[in-house]
């Protein structure tokens, strides 16, 4: 008898390859999130750190204080 981690794998193996529709609806889910992650990420989410800072230096400062300065009351 195989063991457990044995059996979920041949499970899910023997399950993906009876699909017929479940194949489709995975390289759908695929694209999809191809374009979420690489596509948007292009266009909406532009690399800030590189382009205002020149050096490593300048942007570990930057991020350091970023991080380290206390929140401002907005009162």
């Amino acid at each position: 008898m195989a063991s457990y981690p044995v059996r979920v794998f041949r499970f899910y193996r023997d399950g993906f390859r009876s699909m017929t529709l479940g194949k489709t609806l995975w390289k759908i889910i695929l694209v999809k999130l191809f374009i979420m992650f690489a596509v948007l990420k292009l266009f909406f989410f532009p690399d800030f750190l590189s382009t205002q800072f020149s050096t490593d230096e300048q942007r570990a400062d930057y991020v350091m204080e970023q991080i380290t300065a206390p929140a401002q009351n907005s009162n």
